[in-house]
């Protein structure tokens, strides 16, 4: 396959497919290895990851979010429904660590699609989608 067969993705679709996990350049291939391990480079079109540095970027963004949402559920529950101390801590604890295993890679692939989409690793990949 050519270079020139991968198209100029707009923005929503890099968003779309980093969130995914698929390769931002070909859109089949997966960027993690494992479950918040960046791949080497894609399977499908050979695109290089080594250049990608996702870092804790995806940490921040879930801790805002996830933070707000749980607190206002939890404040919800606790002054509609009053329950014990211990079915907040039953409660909150699992959905807490669930969430966030849920999101973390969502949001580090979202980063890594945006970092190929910007062109903003060291990568060497000719610029225009390819």
């Amino acid at each position: 396959m050519s270079e020139t067969q991968y198209p100029v993705r707009p923005v929503g679709e890099t968003v779309g497919l980093g969130f995914a996990g698929r390769c931002p350049r070909c859109g089949e291939g997966r960027i993690f290895s494992g479950y918040l391990k960046v791949a080497d480079r894609c399977t499908v079109c050979g695109l290089s990851f080594s250049g990608h540095d996702a870092g804790d970027g995806a940490v921040v963004p879930a801790l805002l979010v996830l933070g707000a949402v749980i607190v206002g559920a939890a404040l919800y529950v606790e002054f509609t429904y009053e329950p014990a101390l211990w079915v907040h801590i039953v409660l909150w604890g699992p959905v807490s660590v669930l969430s966030t295993m849920w999101l973390l890679p969502r949001l580090k692939g979202i980063g890594i699609a945006l970092q190929h989409r910007f062109r903003s690793t060291e990568e060497e990949t000719p610029l225009g989608g390819t």
